[in-house]
C-alpha cells in the first residue's frame, strides 16, 4: 500500500545504544583540551582479518588523560568463539575453551560501549579494530561506533614528517615500540596490546608537542 510507511513501526533500539549515542549529544563548540580529554587505547584479537567472516576474540582497552595511564580503570572481555580457526592460536593463544571467563557477544558489546563512551579512541592500524567493532555492533542491529579515532602508526608517520617515497610504508606495532623504547609486554594480548599503543601514542604525542604540532585535526584520522 502507498501508506504502508505511515504505519510502519518506529525502530527501537536498546537502552544501552541509547545511553551510548546520548553521550555525543554534549556540547562539543569548546572541545576540551588534548591534555584534559579521556582517551581509549584498545585493541582487538580476532580468528582472522575478513571483517564479514571473521570474529572477535578478546577486546582489551586501557584510558589515559595526560600523561597518567589509569591501568586500575583498563577493560578486558573475552567473547565465546562461534567462529574458531586452530591456525591463529598460535597467534592470540586464546582456544576455544579455556581458563578465561568467557561472554556472548552482545554482553561484550554493552561492556565496551559503557566503558568508552563518547571518549576518543586510540589503536594501532585502527580501521580494521573499527571495522571489526562495526561489523560485530551491525550483526546486532546496530549503527557504527562515532567516536573519534587516532591512528598510531599514521600519526608516527606525521611525527617524523615521512618522505613521500615513504608515504605507504606500514610500520608495526612492534616497530614503533622499538623504535620509540617501549616495552613488548604481554604482546599479542587484547589489553597487553592496548597497553602498548597507549604507551606508544603519548611518546609520539610527546615529539609532536615539541614541534608544535598538537592539535585535533594534526591527530585525527581522515
Amino acid at each position: 500500500m502507498i501508506f504502508d510507511w505511515l504505519f510502519k513501526k518506529k525502530q527501537t533500539f536498546p537502552d544501552f545504544w541509547n545511553e551510548y549515542l546520548n553521550t555525543f549529544n554534549k556540547n562539543k563548540s569548546n572541545p576540551e583540551a588534548i591534555s584534559n580529554t579521556r582517551f581509549v587505547a584498545f585493541d582487538t584479537e580476532t580468528t582472522g582479518f575478513n571483517t564479514k567472516e571473521d570474529r572477535i576474540l578478546s577486546i582489551g582497552a586501557v584510558s589515559f588523560s595526560g600523561k597518567t595511564i589509569h591501568v586500575n580503570d583498563s577493560l578486558e572481555l573475552y567473547l565465546e568463539q562461534d567462529v574458531f580457526k586452530p591456525e591463529t592460536v598460535k597467534i592470540h593463544g586464546l582456544m576455544k575453551t579455556g581458563s578465561q571467563e568467557k561472554i556472548r557477544e552482545l554482553e561484550a558489546i554493552k561492556t565496551f560501549l559503557t566503558y568508552i563512551k563518547n571518549d576518543v579512541l586510540i589503536a594501532h592500524h585502527a580501521n580494521f579494530d573499527k571495522n571489526m567493532v562495526n561489523e560485530m555492533l551491525s550483526r546486532h542491529g546496530l549503527g557504527n561506533l562515532k567516536n573519534k579515532f587516532i591512528d598510531t602508526g599514521v600519526l608516527y608517520k606525521k611525527a617524523i614528517h615521512i618522505i613521500y617515497r615513504d608515504k605507504d610504508k606500514i610500520y608495526t606495532l612492534d616497530e614503533l615500540a622499538k623504535e620509540l623504547n617501549v616495552p613488548l609486554e604481554d604482546r599479542h594480548t587484547a589489553t597487553g596490546d592496548a597497553l602498548i599503543t597507549a604507551l606508544v601514542f603519548l611518546k609520539i604525542l610527546g615529539r609532536l608537542d615539541k614541534r608544535k604540532h598538537l592539535n585535533w585535526g594534526y591527530l585525527m584520522v581522515k
